[in-house]
């Protein structure tokens, strides 16, 4: 596949994905995590409209409301809770009308802590000295075939690190932030540790939450990941999120564990 983008705008509220952001369980479905970086950037869209008062977006979570359909897509952003100090940020992503997405960010204020800062600082190999892994072997779909994944060490069940990077833009012809482009990554980490072949037993989050006590940069987003099943059909993906100077925060994704019909 020719480098693109994962969506075209249509306006200033509505996109139209491309063939690049197809899911890996339905070739008519978007993979969430192009959809994931899209908000951040609808977001990021809204507040520019205002006065630029120093926030920072610390958390976002989304929640998976419904079948993510290949098509035109509309997104709406809303203030639940202004304030000059941390501000509450609502988006909900709309597909034929129906609401199949709903996310919330916290933005904090943005100050100068560096003589406090502390925390683990352990850092990944840098991609650049590792080999490429064609996840299109494990999974399907124009999302997984536009990646470049680069693996810290061999894959495991339920167990891998990686690094993710990607050469197609965003959105066609708008510039997107480094947050935004990062993000646009995230949800790839429930497929890189899979515990179970995708081709007998599905296990799709419903959600995402993403806590970053540091703004990423970069064109590589960092993924160490640990997939857990529990014994009554959940499950949960749990990942350290790195960019190549370190640590930058945490991702979270419930699962629903189930065996496919007739596998």
């Amino acid at each position: 596949m020719s480098p693109g983008s994962y969506y075209e705008p249509i306006d200033d509220h509505r996109y139209k994905p491309t063939l690049h952001a197809g899911g890996a369980w339905h070739a008519d479905e978007q993979h969430f995590s192009p959809l994931g970086g899209l908000v951040v950037h609808a977001i990021e869209r809204h507040r520019a409209t205002g006065p630029d008062d120093g926030l920072v977006l610390s958390r976002v979570s989304y929640d998976i409301l419904g079948r993510l359909a290949l098509d035109e897509c509309e997104i709406e952003v809303e203030a639940v809770r202004p304030g000059r100090t941390i501000e509450l940020l609502e988006a909900v992503v709309r597909i034929a009308g129906r609401p199949v997405v709903r996310a919330r960010a916290w933005l904090l204020a943005g100050l100068d802590t560096t003589a406090v800062a502390g925390g683990p600082d352990d850092r990944l190999t840098p991609p650049e000295s590792l080999t490429a892994w064609p996840m299109s072997e494990v999974w399907s779909g124009g999302y997984i075939a536009s990646l470049d994944v680069r693996p810290v060490t061999a894959p495991r069940p339920g167990r891998t690190t990686a690094w993710i990077s990607t050469p197609l833009d965003l959105v066609a012809g708008v510039p997107a932030s480094p947050l935004a482009s990062y993000l646009a990554l995230v949800d790839t980490a429930n497929g890189i540790a899979v515990r179970q072949r995708p081709t007998a037993w599905m296990f799709p989050n419903v959600d995402l939450t993403v806590h970053l006590h540091r703004q990423p940069r970069g064109r590589w987003t960092g993924l160490d990941t640990t997939v857990t099943f529990g014994p009554s059909g959940q499950g949960l993906t749990s990942t350290v999120l790195h960019d190549v100077d370190g640590p930058v925060g945490h991702a979270q994704q419930i699962l629903t564990v189930r065996p496919l019909p007739g596998a």
